[in-house]
């Protein structure tokens, strides 16, 4: 004699009724994790919750039953705020973020803009560098001669 024993979903058991085989909640609220109907049935209510469901398509009320239970945990653990609290907080990191890599593009762009005019005066104060690149295979002191001779003419 075999029978089949069917335990009651979470639901079932915190409502004190008989689960039935097409139980609603069952999918969603399995019986080793009760907290989270009740969680869920504190601040929604078993009627709402079963209307939720039933009203969702098929293949999404895993996640309106998930989705449930986590605005239910935040609204017991934060009433005033709930998930909104979890939001704005997450607005507040975001809005961080964005200032702080505002102010290191600008950092880049200033120290950028330093590094091009530096280059832009080395020509400058190295002398004549086309020269000085012309001259590389002779010694420092005829690289002297021809640089002076093109300014000054040949001596």
């Amino acid at each position: 004699m075999s029978t089949t024993i069917s335990s009651r979903c979470a639901a079932c058991k915190y409502l004190r009724r008989r689960c039935p085989p097409d139980c609603i909640f069952s999918p969603y609220f399995p019986s080793n994790d009760p907290q989270r109907f009740a969680c869920v049935h504190r601040i929604y209510g078993a009627s709402n919750v079963g209307k939720m469901i039933q009203q969702t398509p098929t293949e999404m009320r895993a996640q309106v039953a998930d989705s449930l239970y986590f605005e239910s945990r935040c609204r017991i653990q934060d009433p005033v705020y709930g998930c909104v609290g979890i939001i704005s907080l997450l607005h507040l990191q975001i809005h961080n973020a964005e200032s702080e890599l505002a102010k290191v593009k600008a950092q880049i762009a200033f120290l950028n803009s330093d590094a091009n005019q530096e280059l832009s005066f080395r020509p400058q104060l190295e002398g004549h560098s086309i020269v000085n690149n012309l001259c590389t295979g002779q010694s420092s002191v005829e690289q002297q001669q021809i640089a002076s001779s093109t300014i000054h003419g040949p001596l």
